[in-house]
């Protein structure tokens, strides 16, 4: 990476103030992948495990699968994922019902992280957060899933597609977010299980590093479980906390 002003960095948007770049490191084992789920549900995992261990692994590579169970919140989770896979250049933090179906994954991300510039890939997302900080109220989203939720209704979550093989975009979902730097997640700030997400790839444009989402318009990469429910009563509690630590960052499009 190239050296950066302590004091501050540049996004694509404007120039912000951070605290500290100590914490974004690159692992040494550039031929490793470590993939790190929070597990409470074994039969998901196990089904999720089966498509992770089914991917092609490029020559030379070796991969990794940590589960973490019992964590408190999902940064606390994927702090400790992190520090388990703590050599892998590479690392997938991926939730427990998200079905990986791109067979050529690793070789996918390792042509994206060729690009030193690029922190951290997702599969879905918005080119702009809006000032509530939920991507998906954002105006131009990008990527594709395929959603299951439910048995016989499968859902392909398709939105706008880059124009070449990816799109810098502000956040990602967190069914897949993959990285080439370690970053610790904020569990100072969500210690539970929302906006974890959005929130981490804010800290990674707070360093000058640039969130892609790649281009899936032959095919999708991922295919993702949840069960249907409402919104969680807590998550407007961390979207108060989300928009108290990064609102004055915001350029939301109008």
């Amino acid at each position: 990476m190239p050296e950066k002003d302590p004091a501050r960095v540049r996004t694509n948007y404007a120039v912000f103030p951070i605290r500290s770049l100590t914490a974004v490191q690159s692992p040494a084992n550039d031929r490793k992948i470590c993939f790190i789920t929070c597990v409470n549900d074994e039969d998901w995992y196990s089904e999720a495990l089966l498509y992770l261990k089914s991917l092609h692994i490029p020559q030379g590579f070796s991969a990794q699968f940590e589960a973490v169970r019992g964590a408190k919140s999902m940064t606390s989770g994927y702090n400790e994922g992190m520090r388990r896979g703590a050599d892998a250049k590479y690392k997938v933090y991926l939730h427990q019902d998200t079905l990986v179906v791109n067979k050529n994954l690793v070789q996918d991300l390792v042509d994206i992280f060729a690009d030193n510039s690029i922190g951290a890939v997702g599969v879905i997302g918005c080119r702009s957060l809006p000032k509530s900080g939920v991507w998906w109220d954002g105006l131009r989203t990008y990527g594709r899933v395929l959603h299951a939720c439910e048995p016989e209704s499968v859902v392909d979550s398709h939105c706008m597609e880059p124009e070449g093989a990816y799109m810098d975009v502000e956040a990602v979902d967190g069914l897949f977010i993959a990285t080439q730097y370690d970053l610790p997640w904020r569990e100072d700030l969500f210690d539970g299980w929302h906006l974890y997400d959005t929130s981490q790839c804010r800290e990674f444009l707070r360093r000058g590093l640039r969130v892609v989402v790649p281009n899936q318009e032959k095919d999708f990469w991922c295919i993702h479980c949840p069960k249907e429910k409402p919104l969680a009563a807590e998550y407007k509690g961390y979207q108060k906390i989300f928009v108290k630590e990064y609102g004055a960052e915001l350029r939301p499009e109008v």
